[in-house]
């Protein structure tokens, strides 16, 4: 078997497994409790705090556990929609007419299904407006100008992947947050409008840092870079320039903003991930890119013009482990490719997405509905050898004969 499907899970690092094997053992303790064995487990969980802080540039007071990316986003963006209720408030019992106004926010037509759907259903229900702007065709990528164009005086938060899971396209972040920090709202407006970044396919991959970035939110999510199945919101400065509210209540773990005795092993081990990033992220990085290339050149050279390489475009930057793919003189879908070829282990798109029909990631970046049909996404991690991509190639060589 050739797994080639790291941006769906990553297996756990050997390093985070002792980790975890370890808290198991020694520091079983419950942490809010006083005695040695809950202090040991207090004491391992503001370690990874300290280690997940690190990897993304933040403070240890910035970050807070959760289960996994999809409760980080929907945390972040449950709070948007309160602190906007809030000040919304205080501007009425200021004898402002408050209308009948809702949060607005501001995403792409690219994101996870765990921003994506959240807005979906913001919408329906009325709790908020949402504006989702089109990636462009020729980049992947969001055009700033658009984002900004999209602002509204209801405002409240701009939402947007660090890089696309399918198609590895980083979006400019960082340029849309410098032009919000910039930007001087309405006369006598005095709302912020908060930015958030899902970063969970980029960390691990290339270099992730909230303050060069500019945002105020960042998602976290352990299993895309050797970790456990658990994540971390990140908030930067919570205590001065970034509001956390709490959307469970409960025994005050977490600073009485995220509820719920520690998973001590599973921090542990997100933590020792996190360690990794910040020692090997260069040779992660370089070695990711080598066997990505790899591929895509031998890809080239033993399909020719029916292959097409799905989110490389020349003015856009991708992870270094990303290569999304359609066999374009083939009659067999992704999905068809992958059942004839049981030991390449890759997907047609996102994991949590359902295969019977074409990737809406690759249509909306401008991929004609026939070629995505054809797609495989290819995510190479960081034991990857090109044996592996000789091998995974031989196989689809024997499905395309057989075809």
């Amino acid at each position: 078997m050739v797994y080639l499907d790291y941006n769906a899970t990553t297996p756990l690092a050997p390093e985070v497994i002792e980790a975890i094997t370890d808290t198991l053992k020694e520091a079983w303790g419950n942490p809010s409790s006083s005695y040695p064995a809950g202090l040991k487990a207090k004491n391992v969980i503001s370690s990874a705090r300290e280690q997940v802080a690190n990897m993304v540039g933040a403070s240890a007071n910035d970050i807070f556990f959760t289960s996994g990316g999809t409760e980080s986003n929907n945390w972040i963006l449950l709070m948007a929609v309160q602190l906007f209720d809030f000040y919304d408030s205080a501007e009425d019992n200021n004898g402002h007419n408050k209308s009948s106004r809702v949060p607005h926010f501001i995403t792409s037509n690219v994101e996870h299904d765990s921003v994506k759907l959240v807005l979906e259903h913001f919408k329906r229900k009325k709790i908020a407006d949402a504006t989702f702007v089109p990636v462009l065709h020729s980049t992947g990528a969001v055009d700033t100008d658009e984002v900004m164009a999209a602002i509204t005086p209801n405002t409240v938060m701009i939402s947007l992947m660090l890089a696309n899971n399918e198609t590895g396209v980083i979006q400019p972040v960082k340029e849309i947050c410098n032009k919000v920090r910039n930007l001087k709202r309405c006369e006598g407006e005095t709302k912020r409008i908060y930015l958030h970044t899902d970063a969970a396919q980029a960390i691990g991959k290339i270099g992730v840092d909230v303050r060069e970035l500019g945002v105020d939110y960042l998602t976290v999510v352990g299993h895309k870079f050797y970790g456990p199945r658990i994540g971390a919101m990140c908030a930067v400065n919570p205590s001065k320039d970034t509001p956390v509210l709490p959307v469970l209540f409960g025994g005050g773990q977490e600073r009485n903003f995220r509820p719920g005795t520690e998973n001590t092993p599973m921090i542990a081990g997100l933590g020792k991930a996190a360690e990794l990033v910040c020692k090997n992220l260069h040779r992660y990085q370089t070695h990711m890119e080598d066997v990505r290339d790899y591929l895509e050149t031998q890809l080239k050279e033993k399909f020719g013009e029916g292959v097409c390489i799905n989110g490389k475009f020349p003015a856009s930057h991708r992870l270094p482990n990303t290569c999304n793919v359609s066999f374009t003189d083939q009659k067999l879908k992704g999905g068809e490719i992958l059942r004839k070829a049981p030991s390449v282990q890759a997907s047609v798109g996102a994991a949590c997405h359902s295969q019977d029909r074409p990737s809406h990631i690759l249509i909306s970046c401008g991929v004609p509905e026939s070629v995505a049909w054809k797609a495989l996404r290819i995510s190479v991690g960081r034991e990857t050898t090109r044996q592996d991509i000789d091998q995974a190639l031989q196989e689809l060589e024997s499905v395309f004969r057989e075809s």
